[in-house]
């Protein structure tokens, strides 16, 4: 007994120091920089009294001896840096430098040019950590690449020049911006273009030690001609990997289905094919997923039926067509054209809600009380036939405008679009209320001539109708999400979590330069409180400017199998129901509505997706990503080749973003630009950090976000996307009271008059405009406007 007791007393004493050694590990490490002595550290850990200090100092001398920390010339402690190896994805910069990204939460890890082992932006890659963060100064880990675990580019597409080199039959010319900097090979192994051919090609030696710039490869496949209409759009869409051609199998399972729909289709759905439903969409829109009705009810609600496509009764799990839309994952509008995510006799077809055509459908049903609240609801598999295909510019009419004659040719209809439009004010009404936040960025259409030559860019009117529309498909979303979330199945959400902690403190202290205070508790930051900022600067110089910040602060809408609510929305629950056509999780979520309908909520029935619904969650929501980049960087093509036709023109714009580099415009018609640093000749310009600005050394003129300025177009780079402006009557900027000079640090990195000579121009800048402004400017508008919601709305396809 007594030989336990003491095995007993010593495993005890073991664990005691193995809790203290961690605590003072814990306790270095959140000081990594400085060093403590044994006393200091006692105080930290409240350990004050004699008997204490003892175990303290053995616990100390035990890392010592285990090398985790150091003994410094004053006999303080200090913690030694570990080997710790990361995994993350590395950001590659043009000038050689990156940061690896490997936690959402905490900061990247820079690596210097030496320490890169050629890595290109994508590749997962394993870092090993030559020096820890300090929180205290911001100043974040540096690191080097140990090893390239994934390479993310297997393929390039560029243009291809006939060059007679060894083995090597020509060069392709990289499209992609984050590899212009280098050179691409072709060997003889495959196909042999002709010179000035778009083509793809496999990526056989990567850059390495001894041709650090250099890629070779074989060309797999030729695009067309640089030339042919068309082919700078595909050559996008194979840059990006995105699916494009539909395989033989998934066409034949198309064609075999009726494009009627049959008797025995209709079994066990709920015929509502008399009620008077809608479809309101864009003008060009082909494939109508959803329909609405509404209509006040005897005791003052108000019933409104939402209608979507049922795609899941044509596409089949396991089936090709299945197969193809999980790959593809969602549709892809490009400025001329759609990559659907159905072959088109479904898309435009069977499926689209086409006026006076029965259609096979999702039903959800809600009354609605004059308050918002959503008080009873059903879902079920429904026949309806739309009554009309009614446009966006006319129910505008007939609501903002009262057209006499649009309202008599719909004369039937009108008294239900007003019944609608006073709906639409009550939920938006209930939505403000919770706190979500509407943001307004404009969205802009490019007209293209026969030739895919871009003519014009107009910007897009969102009136009534589609703020309508919009409450419409936010209320059965919701109400799906919930329904379903109460059942406790494992389903498919649409989430969007709370913004980071630090970034939302980085927005508060941006905020209170401006003179702002963002009222509320900063570490359970709430919508409401980023509503009541927006309120705040509504209407004012500084709107603009809040707005970018903002977005930047907020984290980015996904798919998920776990109900996190959505943040931007102020809602609890969220899902996609209402575009099935178009995202294969609101197929995904009707497949799950009608399981659990026609077998329960037993065990076996919530097993069958519980595995599944994860690896739908991520996938699609890389498909949605890879999607919306594509649409940026063709609507940024276009925007570049529109401008082509503009050089040395002047024109209005403001300030969209300021970087130690230069200064980001946008014009009214959505096209940005920017003016660098170099272009910037009447003072030495320096970046001010907490102002977010660049101040004149001499004249003391600022630039800050959302400031009005007048711009002369100088250049434009379609291959690359980029379009340079200058300045026009720089003196006209305001004067500020901040000075600045060569002394001063803390504000930044000085560039100005005369700073760019022995530069190269695109060196200096480009990983800049990749990586500090377009990835949060305009990602973020790319996803407002497609429904990938970086915060919020749920709004329609322009197709």
């Amino acid at each position: 007994m007594f030989r336990s007791l003491l095995f007993y007393l010593t495993s005890l004493e073991r664990n005691n120091m193995t809790e203290l050694k961690t605590k003072i590990l814990e306790d270095l490490q959140a000081n990594p920089t400085i060093s403590l002595s044994a006393e200091k550290i006692a105080r930290k850990l409240g350990m004050n009294s004699a008997e204490d200090f003892t175990p303290i100092v053995q616990a100390l001398a035990q890392l010592e001896r285990e090398k985790k920390v150091e003994v410094t010339d004053r006999g303080e402690f200090k913690i030694i840096p570990q080997q710790q190896l990361v995994t993350g994805i590395f950001h590659g910069n043009s000038k050689g430098f990156g940061f690896v990204a490997y936690d959402e939460t905490l900061p990247d890890i820079y690596v210097n040019p030496d320490h890169t082992m050629h890595a290109l932006s994508g590749d997962e890659v394993q870092v090993k950590i030559l020096r820890a963060g300090d929180p205290r100064s911001g100043q974040g880990p540096e690191g080097a690449v140990a090893d390239i675990l994934d390479h993310h580019y297997d393929h390039v597409v560029g243009e291809f020049k006939n060059l007679t080199m060894g083995n090597y039959i020509g060069e392709i010319i990289l499209k992609d911006k984050k590899l212009s900097h280098l050179k691409f090979y072709v060997s003889d192994q495959g196909l042999h273009p002709q010179d000035g051919e778009i083509v793809t090609a496999t990526i056989a030696e990567y850059p390495s030690a001894d041709a650090p710039a250099v890629m070779t490869g074989a060309v797999t496949e030729v695009v067309g001609d640089k030339n042919e209409p068309g082919i700078d759009i595909l050559s996008v869409v194979y840059a990006h990997d995105v699916p494009h051609e539909f395989p033989k199998e998934a066409m034949e399972q198309a064609n075999k289905i009726p494009l009627k729909v049959l008797p025995e289709e209709k079994q066990g759905r709920k015929d509502i094919t008399k009620q008077p439903l809608v479809t309101i969409d864009s003008i060009e829109s082909k494939d109508l997923d959803d329909a609405v009705v509404a209509w006040k009810m005897d005791n003052g609600h108000y019933h409104l039926g939402v209608h979507i496509a049922d795609v899941s009764h044509y596409v089949q799990p396991g089936t090709p067509l299945d197969e193809e839309a999980f790959k593809r994952g969602t549709s892809v509008y490009l400025t001329d054209r759609v990559i659907p995510m159905l072959p088109r006799r479904l898309s435009n077809g069977i499926c689209s809600l086409n006026p006076n055509e029965e259609r096979l459908a999702m039903s959800c049903e809600m009354e609605i009380d004059e308050q918002g609240n959503i008080l009873k609801h059903d879902i079920f598999p429904s026949v309806i036939k739309s009554h009309a295909r009614m446009t966006y510019k006319a129910v505008n009419k007939i609501l903002e405008a009262n057209d006499e004659k649009t309202k008599a040719q719909y004369k039937e209809l009108v008294p239900m679009f007003q019944t609608m439009a006073e709906l639409h004010r009550i939920l938006f009404k209930h939505r403000h209320r919770r706190g979500a936040i509407d943001f307004e960025a404009p969205e802009a259409k490019i007209i293209v001539d026969e030739t895919g030559h871009p003519t014009d860019i107009q910007l897009r009117e969102r009136g009534l109708s589609e703020r309508m529309i919009e409450s419409f498909m936010l209320a059965a979303n919701e109400t799906v999400a919930e329904h379903f979330d109460h059942l406790h199945v494992p389903f498919l959400y649409r989430i969007h979590e709370k913004p980071d902690g630090d970034r939302i403190k980085d927005f508060a202290d941006f905020l209170s330069v401006l003179g702002i205070e963002m009222k509320g508790d900063l570490n359970n930051v709430k919508p409401k409180m980023l509503q009541r900022v927006l309120k705040q600067v509504a209407g004012t110089p500084e709107e603009e400017m809040v707005q970018v910040m903002m977005l930047r602060s907020m984290q980015q809408a996904k798919y998920s199998a776990d109900e996190l609510g959505h943040f931007g929305l102020g809602a609890e629950y969220y899902t996609h129901f209402t575009s099935p056509i178009r995202r294969y999780p609101d197929t995904t979520v009707h497949r799950l509505i009608k399981w659990y309908r026609e077998h329960g909520t037993s065990e076996s029935a919530k097993a069958k997706y519980r595995d599944r619904l994860p690896e739908i969650a991520e996938h699609t929501s890389i498909t949605e990503r890879r999607g919306i980049d594509t649409e940026r960087d063709v609507d940024s093509m276009k925007k570049a080749e529109y401008m082509e036709d503009h050089v040395g023109e002047t024109f209005e714009a403001v300030v969209s973003s300021v970087m130690k580099f230069g200064l980001f415009v946008e014009l009214p018609n959505t096209v940005e630009g920017l003016i660098h640093i170099s272009a910037m000749n009447d003072d030495y310009y320096e970046y001010v950090e907490k102002q977010m600005a660049l101040v004149g050394r001499s004249n003391h003129h600022i630039f800050r976000i959302g400031q009005p300025v007048k711009v002369k177009l100088l250049r434009v780079d379609k291959d690359q996307r980029e379009v340079d402006f200058e300045l026009v009557n720089p003196e006209d900027a305001p004067v500020t009271k901040l000075r600045v000079g060569r002394d001063n640090g803390r504000h930044g990195h000085g560039r100005g008059r005369g700073h760019h000579q022995g530069h190269e121009r695109r060196n200096n800048h480009q990983g800049g405009r990749d990586n500090g402004h377009r990835n949060n400017r305009q990602i973020n508008r790319g996803q407002t406007r497609h429904g990938g919601d970086k915060y919020q709305h749920d709004r329609k396809r322009r197709h």
